[in-house]
């Protein structure tokens, strides 16, 4: 996958951006639970998923994660590279969840890129705003959805990544996700087994009754 294949506005780019970003991108592999982009002052660049998964995540004061997106197969990292096309830093984490291959476009690069080509600054506003999208429904979720309902969607939506009921998942991870604590997720978890939605194992959950799941889900 080249990195137009990224760009649905490659043919409006001008001839100069285009050899900018090409000249510039380098192809990299990650394992899965690699590091990808630090956070903080950091400005690693612009991810584009080649194959793979990666997680782009905060972190709390108190030390808790939560997931903010993820990120497939021909999906962009923008925030990654948000010193170079807004002037703005986010604390944001990314790291690959499976053996991921991405392309990077160092910060410098794509904001030459941009400034050679009013498409590419019009797209890149457009893709900041998507991004800028899911953080808001995220902040929404944690302030009106109850844990139960966002731990049974996240169940779910971990069941159609995998294209399986049977999930390896520990409850740390799962807490990692939700932005919440191990002992909460594992009283629901078992909570949930309780109810028959669940069957936990040694590192893994089964999921018994998708239905109901998704009718608490919401």
């Amino acid at each position: 996958m080249g990195i137009e294949e990224f760009f649905r506005v490659w043919g409006e780019l001008e001839e100069s951006a285009r050899r900018e970003l090409t000249g510039a991108a380098v192809r990299r592999t990650a394992e899965a639970g690699a590091l990808i982009h630090g956070g903080g002052a950091e400005c690693t660049g612009l991810l584009l998923v080649i194959s793979g998964q990666l997680r782009a995540f905060i972190n709390s004061e108190e030390g808790r994660e939560i997931t903010i997106y993820r990120l497939f197969a021909g999906d962009i990292c923008l925030l990654s590279a948000s010193c170079a096309v807004s002037d703005m830093q986010f604390d944001l984490t990314v790291q690959a969840e499976k053996p991921t291959e991405f392309w990077l476009i160092p910060p410098e690069a794509y904001r030459r890129a941009v400034s050679l080509s009013a498409p590419l600054a019009n797209y890149t506003s457009s893709v900041m705003a998507e991004r800028l999208s899911d953080v808001m429904w995220l902040i929404e979720q944690l302030m009106w959805k109850s844990l139960d309902r966002r731990l049974a969607a996240f169940l779910l939506e971990e069941s159609d990544l995998e294209g399986s009921d049977e999930l390896r998942l520990t409850h740390e991870r799962i807490a990692n996700h939700l932005g919440s604590a191990r002992e909460v997720i594992t009283r629901l978890l078992r909570y949930f087994q309780g109810e028959g939605l669940v069957k936990l194992g040694r590192g893994s959950i089964e999921l018994t009754d998708k239905e109901r799941l998704y009718a608490i889900s919401g």
